[in-house]
Formats: structure tokens, C-alpha cells, sequence
């Protein structure tokens, strides 16, 4: 497996999170029918595409906490300002039931 070494304080990851749940809930606001395909109880995971360092460690983290009995949803999406939903969408990635 390959080491990453991320390097970003806890006070950035928190603010850097935060922005991208706060995107990711105006797309939800504006697109309310996402909801409707997504579980009933789920562990969201936001992959951001231009932030590899935050992006790196959202998926340590998935893997090393968390209710492993919820399925997870992943989110790829940009964080970087004001995000034109019109333009870059997230893309949503739901676990199919097995």
C-alpha cells in the first residue's frame, strides 16, 4: 500500500470540511430529488477533486472510524469558492444493496 503523507492541521480540515458540507447541502437544497435515491442512514464521505490533501485524508478517516454497519455515500465534488452547480455537479456515488 502506498503512504501518503498528509500534512494539514486539524483547524483547516475542520474549516475545509465544513465548506464542502455547506456546498454539498446547497446542492441538496437546490436539488431536493438526490435525497430520494440516497439511504435511509448513511456515512457521507466528500471526496474533494481539488484538494487532494483533504481529499486523501477524508478517506483515512473513513476507514478508521465511523458506524461500519451504515452504508457509505461518496461525494466528488469541486471545493474551491463559489461552485456553479450548473457547471460542475457533484457526482454522487451511492453503494447498491447486495
Amino acid at each position: 500500500m502506498v503512504e501518503i503523507k498528509i500534512e494539514l492541521d486539524e483547524v483547516a480540515v475542520v474549516n475545509r470540511n465544513l465548506e464542502l458540507q455547506t456546498a454539498f447541502n446547497n446542492y441538496i437544497f437546490a436539488n431536493p430529488d438526490v435525497l430520494d435515491r440516497l439511504p435511509d442512514r448513511f456515512r457521507l464521505v466528500i471526496l474533494p477533486e481539488d484538494d487532494p490533501q483533504l481529499c486523501w485524508y477524508n478517506l483515512d478517516l473513513l476507514t478508521k472510524q465511523g458506524d461500519q454497519n451504515k452504508p457509505v455515500v461518496i461525494v466528488r465534488m469541486r471545493r474551491g469558492g463559489q461552485i456553479d452547480f450548473a457547471q460542475s455537479r457533484p457526482e454522487v456515488l451511492v453503494p447498491l444493496a447486495v
